[in-house]
């Protein structure tokens, strides 16, 4: 209703007498936006704090073929920052990438990871929890479902050739100490080991 209003004191200052049609019509274009936002957030001052709802915490397991360019491992790093997401990604051959949080903020995380380009990308394994929580609880609750702490970079031992592949043992070592142990072998096909 508010719109209208606006509207109405614009076209009461700007057009006396005269056929506007064309400027409210981008009056309204320029304008809208604002007061969508505004609704929207006099509807959620509205709602009482207490009101129940589901919300879904997700992991996602992304593998890559592998990971290498600086630009990437950057983009990785920022972008889980930018989200509140909490994870690891292991660059080299192949590439490992945990982002842990809310379901939305996941997914706008890998749809920005998949546009890169990429030898292979995909989600190996992803996990979906949903919960009844309370609008008080959504931090306490999603902080409950973390495994890890913060988003960072892990850099192993680094093994091979061309000194591009990481110790898969110390990575085995490191998903056990968060209990995600058993994600090792939906990577790699076999059990993983301690080296």
């Amino acid at each position: 209703m508010q719109i209208n209003t606006g509207l109405y004191e614009y076209l009461r200052r700007s057009c006396c007498g005269e056929i506007c049609i064309l400027n409210a019509i981008e009056w309204i274009k320029d304008h809208a936006i604002t007061y969508m936002i505004k609704e929207s957030l006099a509807d959620d001052k509205r709602q009482p704090a207490n009101i129940t709802k589901n919300v879904i915490c997700t992991r996602l397991w992304i593998y890559s073929h592998h990971i290498y360019n600086k630009e990437k491992r950057k983009n990785i790093l920022e972008w889980a920052k930018e989200l509140s997401l909490t994870g690891f990604s292991m660059p080299g051959k192949p590439g490992v990438v945990c982002v842990e949080g809310a379901h939305s903020a996941c997914e706008e995380y890998w749809a920005r990871i998949k546009r890169l380009t990429w030898k292979r990308i995909l989600i190996r394994h992803r996990e979906d929890t949903t919960m009844d929580i309370t609008n008080d609880e959504m931090t306490s609750v999603i902080q409950m479902f973390r495994k890890f702490t913060n988003f960072e970079e892990k850099i192993f031992t680094v093994r091979g050739n061309r000194s591009n592949h990481m110790d898969l043992g110390q990575l085995y070592q490191f998903l056990n100490e968060r209990d995600c142990g058993d994600i090792f072998q939906l990577y790699f096909g076999v059990e993983g080991k301690v080296s």
